[in-house]
């Protein structure tokens, strides 16, 4: 397969996880492993964040390239790092003249044969999720389509990451508010029982509910579905303050 087929299969592959549910883990193991197969590198890996801003290693290319990442979060210092705290394109970077910039990372990466190193963000306006890290194992420039190429590599990947999480946040807040109803419901329902069966205005009932709960140390939606099928009796309820004679 040529480069051009390649690069073009994988924009698609990357696409379509914006609109079908898909494996976060999937599709940053196929961002690296087709990093090394379009470009000029020997390895690449992902990292994302956490929600309190720690790096975190998501997928690698190659054993050797985790261990490294694994090394470059631990000390925290190199390309990745510095890409994801700046936000911005971290490329070129010498391995063998970089020491006193990275002195601990950049003695691993040579030591796992790696000379030049090379970190894109993944970003989406003003939010940095992680970064893209490509290593060389020879010294020189990579080529600006290179960074273009890997630049829109992470770029789709970001957008696909956001948006799932965006996909999974509204159907948590879906949930929520259907279970919120749902309390509703069975709540007036059990205040309805109580009302008829103790002769109480829906107020009293309602205050007869909330001072039993509470008295019993019980969310006052499982008071009320006790009422409803029958485990729990009106006459056993405690009664309210307002409501006693």
């Amino acid at each position: 397969m040529t480069r051009e087929s390649m690069l073009a299969r994988t924009l698609v592959e990357l696409a379509d996880s914006l609109v079908d549910d898909f494996d976060v883990v999937d599709l940053l193991m196929l961002l690296a492993d087709r990093c090394v197969e379009v470009l000029d590198v020997q390895a690449a890996g992902i990292m994302l964040a956490t929600p309190d801003g720690q790096l975190r290693v998501m997928a690698s290319s190659s054993e050797t390239m985790r261990v490294l990442e694994l090394f470059e979060t631990q000390a925290q210092e190199g390309p990745c790092f510095d890409c994801y705290h700046t936000g911005q394109a971290v490329v070129n970077q010498d391995l063998d003249a970089v020491n006193g910039r990275w002195p601990r990372f950049a003695a691993e990466a040579l030591g796992a044969g790696f000379h030049s190193a090379h970190a894109l963000p993944m970003r989406l306006r003003g939010s940095v999720i992680g970064a893209l890290n490509l290593f060389r194992d020879g010294v020189g420039q990579m080529g600006p389509a290179d960074l273009e190429v890997a630049q829109a590599f992470a770029d789709v990947a970001t957008i696909a990451i956001l948006q799932h999480r965006a996909t999974r946040e509204a159907q948590i807040l879906a949930q929520q508010l259907t279970g919120a109803l749902n309390s509703r419901v069975i709540l007036e329902q059990a205040k309805g029982m109580v009302a008829e069966r103790l002769d109480l205005d829906m107020e009293r009932s309602f205050a007869t509910l909330r001072s039993h709960a509470r008295n019993h140390n019980l969310r006052l939606i499982d008071v009320a579905q006790s009422v409803i099928d029958g485990s729990l009796a009106t006459s056993g309820l405690d009664a309210s303050p307002a409501a006693k004679p």
